[in-house]
């Protein structure tokens, strides 16, 4: 995907409503968008839904006098507008499941043979390919996903700070993901 540099007039003619630009801004957009929301949410509707108030609060605030003040930047406007309008759609999924789980779930009667199967083939296939990755790499998966333990514990028993954990796991998940 080719990126593209705003600039001034670009922001001009989106304010304008020029028909080509709002076109390519919503292509453009669109696509970037779609991506991050569909690994964050379930169903393609909230991908809709999250993407359509996410450009129209950003078209409203780009129609807005000085709302935006650097053009270069509209992209990181876009993603952190589209941030917070995902964080309102938890809060109100929130807001509507507390009441649900005030009221008891009938008891699930049905035993998922083929699923506890396919669980059982996934969880062989992550263990061998566990045991051939390097001992740190194998550690570091295992702690962290594993055993879901604190990552300040492991950060001290690997003796390194958060922001290296942070890029130590990069490495060991690539090359689980390599060899998987």
């Amino acid at each position: 995907m080719e990126l593209h540099s705003f600039d001034a007039e670009y922001l001009s003619r989106l304010k304008r409503s020029d028909a080509p630009t709002e076109q390519h801004f919503f292509s453009y957009f669109s696509k970037m968008l779609v991506i991050k929301l569909r690994s964050r949410l379930r169903s393609s509707e909230a991908v809709d839904d999250i993407k359509q108030e996410t450009f129209l609060r950003v078209l409203r605030a780009v129609r807005t006098e000085n709302a935006i003040h650097s053009a270069e930047k509209l992209g990181s406007y876009v993603n952190s507008v589209c941030n917070f309008v995902l964080l309102e759609h938890y809060r109100s999924g929130k807001r509507q499941n507390s009441l649900d789980d005030q009221t008891a779930d009938p008891p699930d009667r049905t035993i998922d043979l083929e699923g506890a199967l396919t669980t059982e083939e996934t969880r062989a296939q992550v263990r061998e390919v566990l045991e051939t990755l390097d001992k740190r790499d194998r550690d570091l998966l295992r702690a962290v996903f594993l055993e879901e333990r604190d990552k300040d514990e492991i950060c001290k028993e690997f003796g390194v700070d958060r922001d290296y954990l942070r890029v130590l796991l990069y490495r060991a998940k690539a090359q689980f993901r390599t060899r998987w």
